[in-house]
C-alpha cells in the first residue's frame, strides 16, 4: 500500500512541478492564433473547450495500453511501478506535451511532418511509412480486444481461427463504427461522446482503487520486497518491463494522436493540462490496473502473495488473454455485477475509441501526404477504405503476436519524436534572446526530451536484438545485444552532438 500511495502522489506532484517546468521551456504564446481558430474546416479543425479535449484526449491514448500493458508488466514485479511513474513524468509526458504543442506550432501538422521537419526529409518518409503500419497494428490490437471482451459480457456465438477465438460479430460491429467515427467531423461522434466514456474510464478505476485500498491493501506488492524480475518466462527485466508497459508509460502512438486534439484547442495554455495532464491521468491509471493485477491473486492459504498469484493463475490459462481475463474477473468480484459490467464497459470503450482515433490519424497522415482537401466525404473515403481492409485482413493474425510488435514499433515511434523535440529544443535555446540565452532553462532545455530518447534508445535497440519476435539472441549471448544497443544509443548522442555544434558555429 505504501508503494501505490507514494507513487500516486509523485504523480499528481510532477505535474504541477515538471510538467510546469517542460512547460516554460517550450514557451508558450497565449497570444498566437491556434490551427483551430486560423483553419477551421469543420471536419478536422474544429475549436471545442479545453474540458472535452482533455476527456477526448485521454480517452484517445488510452485504449488497451495503460491496462493491458499494465497488467502484463507488473508480471515482471514491483519494478513496474517505478516504470510507470518515472516513465510517465520524465518521458511520457514530455512526448506527448512535445507532439502536441509542435503540432500547434507547425499548423496542426501531423507527427512524420512534424518529426521530418527536424530530423531530415528521409527521416519524413520513414515516419510516414513506420505511423502508418503502428497504426493499423493499434487499430488491429484495438479490434480484437475489446470484441474479445464484449464476447464475455453478451456471450455471442463466435468463430474458431487458428486456434484462437474470433467474436466475429463483435469484430464487424466495431469495425462498422471505426468507419463512421474515421469519416464523419470531429464534434460529430468523437467530441460529443467520447467525454462522456472518458469520464467513465476514469470513474470506474478510482472505484477500483477505492475497494482495492479498503479492502486488500494488505496483499498489494511492495517495492521493499525487492525489484528483480519476477517474470517466469525466462525474459529478462530489462528491456522487456520497458516496451510491455507502453501507453502506461510512454508511447509513440500517443504522437499521433495529439494532433487531433492540437487542431481543437484555442490556447496555448491549454496544452499542458490537454497533452502532459492526460498522460500523467493515464499513468494513474495504469498504476491502478498494475496494482489491482499483482493484488487480486493473492492466497496467503496457499502460500501465494500478490504477483505470485497473478503467475500462478496465468499458468492455468496458457494462450489465453490474461490482461482481458484478469480485467473481468477483478471488474465483477470487487465492483459487484453491475459496476463490473459499468468497468468492463469503460475499458471496452476505450480501446474502442483509440482504435477509431488510430485509423482517423492515419487518414490525416496520407491527406497531409497527399495533400488532398479532407472536407469532401469521397476523398475521405478514398483513404478510409484500404485502411480499412489492412485492418479487417490483420484482424485474424495470433493477437499476442500483433501486440507484441506493435509495442516495438509504438516505442520506435516514440524515440523518434523525442529526438525531433530534442532538436526542436536545442534550435530553440541557441535562438533565444541574449537574456533568455544565459537562463539555464532555455540553454539546457533540450536535456527533458534528449535524457529519455537516449534511454529509448537503449530499449528500443536492445529490444529487437534480445526479444522472441526480434534476433532472440540465446540467454547466455544476451550481453552482446547490451553491448550492441550501447553502441547505437552511443552513437546518437555522438551524431546529435557533432550536429550541435555545427549549429552552435554557424550563429
Amino acid at each position: 500500500m505504501v508503494t501505490f500511495i507514494v507513487a500516486l502522489i509523485i504523480l499528481v506532484v510532477g505535474f504541477f512541478t515538471y510538467g510546469r517546468l517542460v512547460e516554460k521551456i517550450f514557451g508558450i504564446e497565449p497570444e498566437r492564433k491556434t490551427p483551430a481558430l486560423t483553419k477551421t474546416d469543420g471536419v478536422d479543425f474544429v475549436p471545442m473547450a479545453p474540458w472535452r479535449i482533455f476527456l477526448v484526449q485521454f480517452l484517445n491514448i488510452a485504449g488497451l495500453g495503460p491496462i493491458f500493458g499494465a497488467i502484463m508488466g507488473i508480471f515482471y514485479g514491483p519494478a513496474a511501478f517505478l516504470w510507470i511513474v518515472f516513465g510517465t513524468i520524465f518521458a511520457g509526458g514530455v512526448h506527448d506535451y512535445l507532439s502536441g504543442m509542435l503540432s500547434i506550432r507547425k499548423g496542426g501538422a501531423s507527427l512524420p511532418d512534424i518529426i521530418g521537419d527536424e530530423l531530415g526529409q528521409g527521416t519524413k518518409v520513414f515516419m510516414r511509412v513506420l505511423s502508418l503500419v503502428l497504426l493499423i497494428l493499434l487499430t488491429t490490437t484495438f479490434l480484437s480486444g475489446p470484441a474479445t471482451l464484449l464476447q464475455g459480457l453478451a456471450a455471442l456465438g463466435d468463430m474458431q481461427l487458428h486456434d484462437h477465438t474470433i467474436p466475429i460479430i463483435w469484430v464487424l460491429i466495431i469495425f462498422g463504427y471505426y468507419a463512421l467515427a474515421t469519416v464523419l467531423p470531429v464534434d460529430k461522434l468523437i467530441g460529443r461522446f467520447y467525454p462522456i466514456f472518458g469520464g467513465i474510464l476514469l470513474f470506474m478505476g478510482l472505484g477500483i482503487m477505492v475497494v482495492m485500498l479498503g479492502w486488500h491493501s494488505a496483499e498489494m506488492p511492495e517495492v521493499f520486497d525487492g525489484l528483480h524480475n519476477r517474470q517466469t518466462n525466462g525474459l529478462p527485466l530489462f528491456p522487456m518491463m520497458f516496451v510491455s508497459i507502453a501507453c502506461g508509460a510512454i508511447s509513440g502512438f500517443h504522437g499521433t494522436q495529439s494532433p487531433i486534439m492540437a487542431r481543437c484547442c484555442t490556447n496555448e495554455r491549454q496544452g499542458r493540462w490537454i497533452f502532459y495532464g492526460a498522460m500523467v491521468a493515464e499513468g494513474i491509471l495504469a498504476l491502478i490496473w498494475a496494482a489491482a493485477a499483482g493484488t487480486f491473486f493473492a492466497d496467503p492459504e496457499k502460500g501465494l502473495y500478490g504477483i505470485d498469484g497473478l503467475q500462478a493463475f496465468a499458468a492455468q490459462h496458457p494462450g489465453e488473454n490474461i490482461a482481458a481475463l484478469v480485467i473481468d474477473k477483478v471488474s465483477r468480484s470487487w465492483l459487484g455485477t453491475v459496476g463490473g459490467i459499468l468497468a468492463i464497459i469503460g475499458v471496452i470503450a476505450a480501446p474502442i475509441t483509440s482504435g477509431d482515433t488510430a485509423l482517423r490519424s492515419a487518414r490525416l497522415i496520407v491527406a497531409d501526404f497527399l495533400k488532398w482537401d479532407q472536407r469532401p466525404i469521397p476523398r475521405r473515403l478514398m483513404i478510409a477504405v484500404p485502411l480499412f481492409l489492412c485492418v479487417f485482413g490483420m484482424v485474424f493474425v495470433d493477437f499476442n503476436v500483433v501486440w507484441r510488435y506493435f509495442a516495438w514499433t509504438n516505442q520506435t515511434l516514440a524515440v523518434f519524436t523525442l529526438w525531433a523535440g530534442t532538436v526542436w529544443l536545442y534550435k530553440k535555446g541557441q535562438s533565444a534572446p541574449s537574456g533568455q540565452s544565459k537562463d539555464t532553462k532555455y540553454r539546457y532545455g533540450y536535456l527533458v526530451a534528449m535524457v529519455p530518447a537516449l534511454f529509448m534508445t537503449m530499449v528500443c535497440s536492445s529490444y529487437i536484438l534480445i526479444a522472441p519476435e526480434g534476433l532472440n539472441i540465446a540467454p547466455e549471448y544476451r550481453w552482446i545485444g547490451y553491448a550492441i544497443a550501447g553502441v547505437v544509443t552511443l552513437g546518437c548522442l555522438c551524431g546529435f552532438g557533432m550536429w550541435a555544434k555545427k549549429v552552435k558555429s554557424e550563429r
